[in-house]
């Protein structure tokens, strides 16, 4: 009796528990998951028009204060790597496109501006708060994800990964 109660004791230290990954980093090595929304202009988009370039996908709104730091530094990333095979692209969570608009058009936003009013890709990207970061590959598959404002350095290093193959 002692030993079975001794093995029931101690097997969690000894037997690798399963890890369970949640947010968007959970998706990593799937299939982006994609369907239609329309840009801030009205045009149909998807990420599948992306498909051979790596994919920065940034969730956000405008009353969020930490997507609106980040903003001008994902304009920045865009601008860095504007000829390396790879888009940002913006998906407002939420709101109407001219709030989406006005506001990227204030902080000097060019990159794409999707709108999600339904917010049907927070849900599928396991966003567990705004902004939320995904990262596509070449060939459509989840390369990273992160919840979270991220830094202008945190950016290009997760964009440096994807480009290298890790």
């Amino acid at each position: 009796m002692a030993l079975i109660v001794a093995i029931l004791v101690l097997k969690p230290f000894f037997v690798p528990q399963s890890k369970t990954v949640g947010g968007p980093a959970g998706l990593v090595g799937q299939s982006a998951p994609v369907f239609a929304l329309r840009d801030d202009l009205g045009s149909p988009v998807s990420l599948t028009q992306y498909r051979g370039k790596i994919v920065v996908m940034n969730l956000w709104a405008s009353w969020c204060p930490p997507c609106r730091a980040e903003m001008p530094d994902l304009q920045r990333l865009a601008a860095a790597n504007a000829n390396r095979g790879v888009a940002i692209v913006g998906v407002n969570e939420g709101e109407s496109a001219q709030r989406a608009r006005t506001f990227a058009a204030s902080l000097g936003i060019r990159f794409p501006i999707w709108i999600d009013d339904g917010q049907r890709y927070g849900r599928i990207y396991a966003a567990l708060g705004l902004p939320t970061t995904v990262v596509v590959d070449r060939s459509g598959m989840v390369a990273k994800g992160f919840d979270g404002a991220l830094t202008y350095d945190q950016m290009r290093a997760a964009l440096a990964a994807v480009m290298a193959g890790r």
